[in-house]
């Protein structure tokens, strides 16, 4: 088992920094919740692990078929809880394709293999959130 360890440093006011992979990202709320607006709220990351996620694995595994596409891109969009503790209620996450004639039942198992077995994020998600996705191609 590996294990991984995150040190968030609190700075002033609501912001706090951290470092992953040598990068640091600094997270913080907006005037209104007494912050200073200096980086992105923790919530919305966790859409952001998602679709970075199952994006790299879903390009890995289109490499690995050979589909070459021109454009890809993927949106989650989330449902959030109106009490709190707010929390994502559902998360649907779509796949955009760029390309010509791009073999559908390839991009669906590219898909379906990074949401049922690879991608750690949304199997830990599926545990907690309804998960749903749909397969785009822009022509």
């Amino acid at each position: 088992m590996t294990k991984q360890t995150i040190d968030l440093a609190w700075k002033s006011g609501m912001t706090f920094e951290t470092e992953i992979s040598g990068h640091t990202l600094i997270v913080d709320a907006d005037d209104a919740a007494g912050g200073s607006d200096l980086g992105p709220r923790p919530k919305p990351l966790m859409l952001v692990a998602l679709a970075g996620c199952t994006g790299m694995d879903v390009i890995s595994i289109l490499k690995k078929m050979r589909v070459d596409v021109e454009g890809f891109a993927v949106k989650v969009e989330a449902e959030m809880t109106d009490e709190h503790p707010k929390v994502y209620s559902t998360m649907h996450v779509i796949y955009e394709f760029k390309g010509h004639n791009l073999p559908m039942d390839k991009l669906k198992k590219a898909v379906d293999l990074s949401e049922e077995r690879y991608c750690g994020v949304s199997a830990v998600y599926r545990q907690a959130v309804k998960m749903s996705s749909d397969i785009r191609i822009i022509d």
